[in-house]
């Protein structure tokens, strides 16, 4: 149902719901103002450029959304990403691969992509999203040690190699104003929970260093004055080249985009007890990214933590999230020279705690007790994550995801002779196999995975029998590779004077076989309703098959 949830909730809205929105969607806005200018400058880009997001984005993401209480921005999620893509390739890179990645967005929701994506294992998720809040937190390093020191490397470990060597210009000043704000952030919520923590701790800290007059680097020492009015309107680069380039980086993108942002609106929809519509989501989620950039703005999505904020305030329909992008872009308009004087090491402090909330170690505790498979991906995504980077970690991991649960599939899918005191599932055969006649049982889902395993079991058939009889009643589904694998084995066994019958086959699987014509070359005799019509034709046939040599 590609309808914005703004357009059914405004059906019915009252004063009420108003009023319970426009508080919550104030508090979401002053969460959102520190997090939009970290999230801006952890991605190597501007403060303006995360603020800019937050306004256009988030309102394009609650405007045409799929969940009432979604509040969409700047993330730490993309923190990486995006530096990793500036480093590479500059803003005009970035630029251009948001926007490609809105247009993947937009796709995906057009074409119902929106419960698919929602099947990514759970142990990629978790291993990138982990390894994504380790180097958030290693890139806090400098600005919560004040460190002397030009830009730190990307990689992790040249980068941690880099702080190292520079630990002895560390800033008192620095480090005791990073403690302060963690503490403060720490012990917040235990004084209050309808006051934002990170707005407390921005604004004690920055009133502590103006008073003080400590020797900190502040967001408008290293960035300038934030911008006062509103952005010009930009095209990014859309040359053929750049295209071709930013396929890969737009693509992550638009996959860790997608996932978080369904990822937010269910927990949103167990917090309100609501239900969103995935293909709306992501169908607002690419037009957000289509027009971020063309504002200077970076990738956005989904925010689980805001999204929280505005369900736990209050927060009732989409206008809310409309609230938060006006209360953004009311400071940054009227009040950016004072969001200039915000110390850095602040800012590291509230990064680190994103990152210690992201990382969901808890989960990833309880994730070392899965199957080991599950923990080899997990471990292994969250190590390329850490020190290769994030496209590989995804690539690899729901790669290797994939080539595990086709094993597991695999498993599942047994063919196994069936003797004539067997219980073969309905008691015991009720006729007896007659000489020369074998009968195999199938069960499980037939496809390439089991295809050689079939093919296998049939190669090792001590004595070739005149007839031999496939029960498939337990086989749900068959694809083209497990149907090339059967038409081998029946051509195979044609040839060196074997009958083949298939019993019991119906569904996907005898469809399937109609289509790829293997009813007509068996001949429509050769597919038996039960196991005992089979039996009873397959004693008929056994004395007239003339045996041949096997080649």
């Amino acid at each position: 149902m590609l309808v914005p949830k703004l357009v059914t909730t405004l059906k019915t809205y009252d004063r009420a719901q108003f009023v319970a929105d426009l508080g919550a969607g104030a508090i979401v806005g002053v969460v959102a103002l520190p997090l939009a200018i970290a999230f801006g400058i952890a991605s190597g880009v501007t403060p303006g450029a995360g603020l800019w997001t937050a306004i256009v984005a988030g309102a394009l993401i609650s405007a045409l959304g799929g969940s009432r209480v979604q509040i969409g921005g700047p993330t730490g999620a993309f923190v990486v990403i995006v530096a990793g893509i500036v480093e590479k390739y500059g803003t005009g890179g970035l630029a251009t691969a948001t926007l490609m990645a809105g247009v993947m967005l937009v796709t995906f929701g057009l074409l119902r992509f929106g419960k698919v994506i929602q099947f990514f294992p759970r142990p990629v998720i978790t291993g990138f999203t982990a390894g994504i809040a380790v180097l958030i937190a290693s890139g806090q390093v400098k600005d919560a040690l004040g460190l002397h020191m030009g830009t730190p490397p990307v990689a992790f470990i040249e980068k941690w190699v880099a702080y190292g060597a520079h630990l002895g210009d560390a800033t008192p000043a620095a480090m005791v104003v990073f403690a302060g704000t963690l503490v403060l952030l720490i012990a917040w919520p235990r004084i209050s929970t309808k006051v934002p923590g990170p707005f407390v701790a921005l604004v004690a800290a920055t009133v502590a260093v103006q008073l003080l007059h400590l020797p900190v680097e502040t967001v408008g020492s290293r960035f300038g004055a934030l911008p006062t009015g509103w952005p010009a309107v930009q095209l990014p680069d859309l040359s053929l080249g750049t295209l071709r380039a930013m396929v890969a980086p737009a693509f992550t993108i638009a996959l860790l985009g997608g996932v978080e942002s369904l990822l937010s609106a269910v927990v949103a929809d167990g917090m309100i007890g609501g239900r969103h519509r995935p293909n709306m989501e992501l169908v607002a989620q690419g037009v957000a990214n289509i027009a971020s950039p063309l504002v200077g703005g970076i990738p956005a999505t989904g925010a689980i933590a805001r999204t929280a904020t505005n369900a736990r305030n209050g927060g009732l329909t989409p206008v809310a999230g409309l609230v938060h992008a006006a209360t953004l872009l009311a400071i940054t308009l009227f009040a950016g020279q004072w969001a200039a004087l915000i110390p850095m090491c602040a800012l590291a402090a509230i990064l680190l705690i994103v990152s210690y909330h992201m990382s969901e170690w808890r989960t990833v505790r309880a994730e070392m007790k899965a199957p080991r498979s599950d923990v080899v991906v997990l471990l292994l995504t969250l190590a390329l994550t850490v020190l290769v980077d994030l496209t590989v970690a995804i690539q690899v991991g729901l790669v290797l995801a994939s080539l595990l649960f086709v094993r597991r599939m695999a498993g599942a899918t047994s063919i196994t002779a069936v003797a004539d005191d067997d219980d073969e599932g309905d008691g015991e055969l009720r006729a007896p196999l007659p000489p020369g006649v074998q009968l195999f049982a199938m069960s499980g889902p037939f496809f390439f995975g089991a295809a050689e395993q079939f093919k296998e079991t049939m190669r090792q058939v001590a004595s070739r029998p005149r007839v031999l009889i496939l029960q498939m009643r337990d086989v749900p589904v068959i694809d083209a590779t497990a149907m090339h694998a059967l038409r081998e084995v029946v051509r195979q066994s044609e040839r060196e004077g074997t009958r083949v019958l298939i019993a019991e086959a119906g569904g996907q699987p005898m469809d399937a076989m109609r289509r790829a014509g293997l009813v007509e070359e068996l001949g429509v005799a050769a597919f038996a309703p039960s196991v005992e019509y089979a039996i009873a034709q397959a004693a008929e046939l056994a004395p007239l098959v003339a045996r041949k040599t096997p080649r």
